[in-house]
């Protein structure tokens, strides 16, 4: 079971790395409109497309946080309970409020993608004309990535309840523990004051 687990953290660890580039042409397209702003010939498409390149990463990295236990919690108490009520807590969240959420997201970001391909939508916000229906597509392709993902995280709930500890998750980034840093800073003072 647990390789089923990692193969679906193998995946939105895929799409949201594969994503994440999108922040290099953003970075390009934002850089380019600043110099020719200030050249005095700004461009009427450079807003959309970066519109569209933010909204993209944005949305296409919701699977590889939430595989990688990344998204933001009021976790003051989470943190002091057992793993198990942690399990049951996560559970009933995903079933009862983000399954639905997200099922309602692909379902309407179909229809709003499907909408849009049918009229060749562009925008409408800056003169550029840019067309928008692929931007759109992302919609119900992230919503997808992230029901996969929640249906490993509801496995792993699951697991946790039955064994009583978190099964294995794919790791590439650790957030720094308050403590840690402490214990860093106090053992670099103790080592400079020996010196």
């Amino acid at each position: 079971m647990n390789s089923f687990l990692l193969t679906i953290d193998r995946i939105s660890a895929w799409s949201g790395k594969a994503f994440a580039w999108t922040i290099v042409l953003l970075t390009a397209v934002v850089g380019y409109e600043v110099i020719v702003r200030k050249l005095g010939a700004p461009t009427n498409w450079a807003f959309d497309v970066a519109f569209m390149l933010f909204g993209t990463l944005f949305m296409m990295g919701g699977a590889y946080t939430l595989s990688r236990n990344g998204h933001v919690r009021g976790d003051l108490l989470y943190r002091t309970l057992s793993p198990r009520i942690q399990a049951w807590m996560d559970l009933v969240l995903y079933v009862v409020f983000f399954i639905p959420g997200i099922a309602a997201l692909v379902y309407a970001g179909w229809e709003f993608a499907g909408k849009s391909w049918a009229l060749h939508e562009a925008s409408s916000v800056t003169g550029s004309g840019l067309p928008v229906y692929p931007f759109k597509t992302i919609i119900p392709i992230a919503g997808a990535f992230l029901l996969l993902q929640a249906l490993a995280e509801m496995i792993r709930c699951v697991l946790c309840i039955r064994t009583g500890r978190w099964p294995d998750r794919l790791q590439d980034v650790e957030e720094a523990d308050v403590e840690q840093l402490k214990a860093i800073v106090q053992a670099a003072e103790v080592k400079g004051a020996a010196r």
